[in-house]
């Protein structure tokens, strides 16, 4: 099975976000351990480093690269994506990006806490609790 992460999942275990962490550091081992292949669109990465700017010094923008790069695959952002993000009339042109680099990927799943903004797209979007239940695992 292959997932494409959204940025707020990846976010969510860089940041130790009260409540949010424990599912998605799941997730990361899935994808650490092999059970599950990740990706990570290449648009996450600048959106990641831009919110959290404070916190990095190019040393550990290079850290967290290091550390992502151990557990996802990322995708490339292809002009494609660009293109038929335009034409898929999502809210939110990220949005839209995320869901056309993952079905450019042949992603089973979009990973993400923001079901919402994915209802258009043609790969389903579950959260990370979501995905264990379609894995069968129960935490």
């Amino acid at each position: 099975m292959k997932i494409l992460a959204d940025t707020n999942i990846i976010l969510d275990v860089l940041c130790k976000r009260p409540g949010l962490y424990e599912d998605s550091a799941k997730l990361f081992k899935l994808c650490e351990n092999g059970r599950i292949s990740g990706v990570v669109s290449a648009l996450s990465i600048p959106n990641i480093v831009y919110i959290m700017r404070k916190e990095l010094d190019a040393e550990k923008i290079k850290e967290v690269l290091g550390y992502l790069s151990l557990i996802f695959s990322i995708s490339d952002l292809k002009s494609s994506d660009l293109i038929k993000a335009a034409s898929m009339n999502f809210k939110d042109y990220e949005d839209a990006i995320q869901s056309a680099c993952a079905l450019r990927i042949k992603a089973d799943y979009i990973v993400t806490r923001n079901l919402k903004d994915f209802t258009k797209s043609k790969v389903m979007a579950v959260n990370p609790s979501g995905l264990f239940k379609e894995l069968g695992l129960y935490y």
